[in-house]
């Protein structure tokens, strides 16, 4: 449980303490559904003591699969309170993609499903599926022990086969801490996947905390604005690609929106002009950029409301929370580096999952100040005969264009030089008088070229450009390189348009 002075003893029993002291106290808002602390601290006792009548034992391993909810949060801290491992998965993967995540996770024991997705599971694996009735019980009374291994996510895998990502109960209990029994307790939304790190973090933050939680299962953004007009949300977690989508939506500006007092973003790199509407659009709210991964559950640097205003500094995701070291080394020779010097951003925490210093994958800088510049993923960089390229540099630039709406820049294999720039461009569009949306101007490969100069060198100007209706994203709005590489192939061979 959690008490005074940021501590949590149990994950499987943070609830039972809020629940016996406001046990009528709102814990989740999804959908239809709202139950309170009472209700859930007990719901989650009965769920662990079904979970060890069929058999479980500490220390197994138990699949979750459901969109963000009651379900998944039940389920989740009851298998903790049993003394098990949560795996906790994207139920809409593919029967195949299920049994490689279960048999490479543990194995699993168990799973349990939301209703949507109980058949499926069963479909796809071969061991037990349980459904929300299946974990109705009356509480045995066995106080919760945690398992040395407590949570099991995967990375994203839009670069190859999904990791397993294991976290021990240690780590998620220090990382919780500082959050448990706010004294400000509020409304705050979860409307990212809580089988990824900023979603899960972000539902037990707010458990932890005493907050109430208001669940969007599927982001969409006007059903987005209706739910902060209603439950008055202050605080939540999103992505870029949302926060466009927000900004874009025809209700923005006839919902109210002004009980937010902070949005934090991260994920995925934040367009330098989407921050800046934002600012200007939503000037009452406070936005902070965190930086992070799953390996280091989440948000590892953190860029403050007022540093959004600084003309520099607003393209860095800030500086490293309290308890995190940050270091950049040389890729080729593992040497570290100066500030300004671009390398492997790695990162040393009682966060990590790991022991040790982190290497990230990303790569960046770090300036005399300790501000962190990410510039991508080591493995997105283009090696143009020799030359090394960042995507999200020429991305900036290019979407700087005033036709430019969204864009993404590839390697492209190239006989010749290895790789050659490419890039997908969405052009701007407007509404004509005639009807129907058209491209506003002339928008080509040349004009993008000529706009490059004198912005970048010029090896990174893009030679393969092509324009596009929409840029492919993961779930988390990272941009899905392999898809738009995909992309461009197909309509540079004319396989599509």
């Amino acid at each position: 449980m959690s008490g005074p002075g940021g501590t949590v003893e149990h994950l499987g029993a943070v609830l039972d303490a809020r629940g016996a002291r406001d046990p009528d106290l709102l814990a989740v808002i999804a959908g239809d559904e709202s139950v309170t602390y009472g209700a859930l601290a007990a719901r989650v006792r009965g769920a662990a003591s079904a979970l060890r009548a069929r058999g479980l034992q500490p220390g197994d391993r138990v699949m979750v699969a459901d969109l963000g909810g009651v379900l998944i949060l039940i389920a989740t801290l009851a298998v903790l309170r049993a003394g098990a491992t949560a795996v906790v998965v994207d139920p809409n993967l593919a029967a195949p993609e299920l049994a490689a995540l279960a048999e490479g996770s543990g194995p699993v024991r168990l799973a349990i499903g939301g209703a949507p997705f109980v058949d499926h599971l069963r479909g796809g694996l071969d061991v037990p599926v349980l459904a929300d009735a299946d974990l109705v019980a009356a509480d045995d009374g066995v106080e919760p022990a945690d398992p040395d291994t407590a949570i099991v996510l995967f990375t994203s895998g839009t670069t190859g086969r999904p990791k397993p990502i294991a976290m021990s109960a240690d780590v998620v209990r220090t990382r919780l801490a500082p959050y448990a029994d706010s004294p400000d307790p509020h409304v705050r939304m979860l409307c990212t996947p809580v089988f990824h790190i900023g979603g899960l973090i972000g539902a037990l933050v707010s458990l932890v905390g005493g907050h109430t939680l208001v669940v969007q299962r599927r982001f969409e953004a006007g059903e987005w604005l209706r739910l902060v007009e209603q439950h008055q949300v202050r605080q939540m977690f999103l992505v870029p690609a949302m926060l466009r989508k927000i900004l874009d939506h025809p209700d923005f500006a006839t919902r109210d929106h002004t009980s937010l007092t902070m949005l934090t973003y991260g994920a995925a790199p934040m367009p330098p002009q989407l921050i800046a509407r934002a600012l200007d659009e939503m000037p009452t709210v406070g936005f902070a950029n965190t930086w992070g991964q799953t390996e280091t559950l989440g948000g590892i640097t953190i860029l403050s409301p007022e540093d959004h205003r600084h003309p520099v500094r607003r393209h860095s995701v800030g500086q490293a929370v309290p308890g995190v070291q940050m270091r950049v080394l040389d890729p080729a020779t593992g040497a570290e580096l100066p500030a300004g010097a671009v390398g492997e951003l790695q990162t040393l925490s009682s966060q990590n999952v790991t022991a040790g210093w982190h290497g990230t994958g990303d790569l960046g800088h770090i300036d005399e100040d300790g501000y962190v510049y990410v510039s991508g993923r080591l493995s997105d960089v283009i090696n143009r005969g020799g030359e090394k390229v960042g995507p999200v540099e020429v991305e900036d630039v290019l979407r700087a264009h005033p036709q430019v709406d969204d864009v993404a820049v590839v390697g492209v294999p190239d006989d010749v030089l290895g790789q050659r720039i490419g890039a997908a461009v969405v052009a701007r569009r407007r509404e004509p008088a005639s009807g129907p949306h058209e491209h506003s101007g002339e928008l080509d490969a040349t004009a993008l070229q000529q706009w490059c100069e004198g912005k970048v060198a010029r090896f990174k100007t893009p030679e393969r450009v092509v324009l596009v209706d929409a840029i492919p994203y993961s779930q988390l709005g990272k941009v899905d390189r392999k898809a738009v590489l995909r992309m461009i192939q197909e309509i540079e061979s004319g396989e599509t348009s």
